[in-house]
């Protein structure tokens, strides 16, 4: 039974390779699969699914169970996926980036459930971090410039990122305006809980995050950790009547939405989405300033500068009229954070920021966020259910699930 992974890179899409894949004509070294049937793992039809279930109410990967898969936390997501492709019996797996968003216990689950499988299934597993290869995998290529290129598994060799996570030369390019603050916390939770119906997901939670924090924000897939940042958002209606404070107001004292999301700087890789217009780089990140998705105004001179010193740090001076949708994923993450950061808001929230990059687009990531702890009064709290290699958090707080709710597992300071 043949298997084969192949490597791809944020600059070099793979949505042709998987249709090519999954439909033919086959690339030249998969003959094997001609007239075999496919099934495709994939974050993209786990999304197919949930739009199926949001507007049709048509349950197909939860019809056996009463929670909607929109509910689920990623590792659950991708255990029904997996059973349903399995359950229609394929010739052969497609594996797009399986394990991303999975913490440890979720992907050794899955591993094992696939490595089953690798007598009577042929794997394809395609993935951009070296660190996630299947080990009974031993036919390798790299996906480049829409071409397949064989290696020997025995001449991998690491990346070295050394370099990349050294930094950004220059100096992070300042605010517009300072933004003054009275109080020493931003956020504080005390003995705050949570439960969705009969679900108990946080038990006594507290936290405190005081300007300047760096926190890594950790814990298993389904311990709350979104749950956790939706009421440091304020987005979360439970937080109401309880001892939550954000930005110097009690929740449900009279502030306004508005009140709190000025001062919160946001990076989820969904984000992204909401930019397919033609947006330059330059008004990206402008926009950024004004906080609106695409630019609608004349920028001032003021911002045009700020904007442009933003691009020379990130080693893009000579492409602020390129269009945003133009990037590779890599250097439209790099984007998006800067995005956030350049007013230097009081707190930064980057939610799996290196999802889905290769291991040297992760790499400048993490570089970049470094830089903007130590160089910035900013407070940074970075989820990622990696252990990104060079991360620099100045403290750690991980979620840890019980029978009543996530409770603190560790609290390093």
């Amino acid at each position: 039974m043949q298997h084969w992974a192949i490597y791809t890179e944020t600059h070099s899409p793979a949505r042709d390779l998987i249709s090519r894949l999954m439909g033919g004509p086959h690339p030249a070294g998969f003959e094997a699969l001609e007239g075999k049937t496919a099934a495709l793992f994939s974050t993209l039809e786990i999304a197919r699914f949930i739009e199926e279930e949001v507007r049709h109410d048509h349950k197909i990967l939860t019809q056996n169970t009463t929670q909607s898969l929109q509910s689920m936390s990623s590792g659950e997501r991708k255990k029904v996926l997996l059973n349903y492709l399995l359950g229609l019996n394929p010739d052969y797996l497609v594996l797009d980036n399986p394990f991303d968003n999975l913490d440890a216990i979720s992907k050794s689950e899955i591993v094992a459930k696939i490595s089953a499988l690798k007598s009577s299934v042929h794997i394809i597993q395609l993935l951009n971090r070296k660190a996630d290869l299947l080990p009974f995998i031993d036919q390798i290529a790299s996906w480049q410039n829409g071409k397949l290129n064989w290696q020997e598994r025995t001449s991998e060799k690491a990346r070295d990122t050394k370099q990349l996570l050294k930094g950004f030369e220059g100096s992070l390019p300042p605010p517009l305006k300072a933004v003054s603050y009275p109080h020493k916390e931003l956020i504080k939770l005390q003995n705050v809980s949570v439960a969705f119906g009969n679900k108990l997901v946080l038990h006594q939670i507290n936290w405190s995050i005081r300007p300047g924090d760096f926190w890594e924000l950790k814990g298993k897939n389904g311990s709350g950790k979104t749950t956790l940042l939706s009421m440091v958002t304020g987005d979360n209606p439970k937080g109401y009547g309880q001892d939550l404070y954000l930005f110097g107001h009690k929740k449900g004292s009279g502030e306004s939405v508005w009140d709190i999301k000025k001062h919160i700087g946001y990076v989820t890789p969904a984000l992204t989405d909401r930019f397919r217009g033609y947006h330059t780089l330059q008004n990206m990140l402008i926009s950024g300033l004004v906080d609106s998705i695409g630019l609608y105004i004349t920028p001032t001179e003021t911002q045009i500068r700020l904007a442009d010193s933003w691009l020379a740090l990130l080693g893009m001076g000579d492409l602020k009229d390129t269009y945003f949708h133009d990037l590779s994923k890599g250097e439209q993450r790099l984007i998006m954070c800067a995005r956030a950061m350049i007013k230097h808001p009081l707190l930064l929230i980057l939610d799996e920021p290196t999802s889905d990059l290769d291991d040297e687009a992760a790499a400048l990531v993490v570089a970049l966020v470094n830089k903007m702890g130590k160089e910035s009064q900013t407070a940074i709290v970075f989820v990622s259910h990696r252990n990104e290699t060079g991360l620099q958090p100045s403290n750690i707080y991980t979620l840890e699930s019980s029978i009543n709710g996530s409770v603190v597992k560790n609290f390093n300071l």
